[in-house]
């Protein structure tokens, strides 16, 4: 008895049946990949110049820098100057109180700080300067 043939498979359709299947990534994958990159590479240039003027501004603020109210010195300068007033050590209530920042900046200038290396933690919330 003859036996009917199905549709043929072309080689194109097999292709893309392989490439569906074992996750493949086609050139247009490949080229939005790229223009991603090529976008994420624009803004770290942009805004690895400005983290380095960030740097330097820490030391010594620039003629426009951002102060919490009192003339010539940053925020990052009265945190160290609160813990260093306090000779067993500077609580994190006490920072808050006394500068009035909220919980994130003053977590962000301590860790800073600290990576400067110009306060150490004493003890949970405790930090006294080096």
């Amino acid at each position: 008895m003859y036996r009917k043939k199905g549709k043929t498979v072309s080689f194109d359709a097999m292709v893309k049946f392989f490439m569906q299947t074992y996750n493949i990534p086609t050139k247009k994958d490949v080229d939005r990949l790229m223009a991603k990159l090529d976008r994420l590479e624009t803004l770290i240039k942009k805004s690895g110049a400005a983290a380095g003027r960030r740097r330097v501004s820490a030391k010594k603020p620039a003629m426009g820098a951002k102060t919490s109210g009192r003339a010539g010195s940053t925020a990052v300068d009265e945190v160290f100057k609160i813990i260093k007033s306090f000779r067993q050590g500077a609580g994190f209530t006490d920072i808050k109180t006394r500068t009035g920042f909220d919980d994130k900046k003053i977590r962000n200038i301590i860790y800073r700080l600290t990576k400067l290396d110009r306060i150490e933690r004493k003890s949970r919330g405790i930090y006294i300067t080096k």
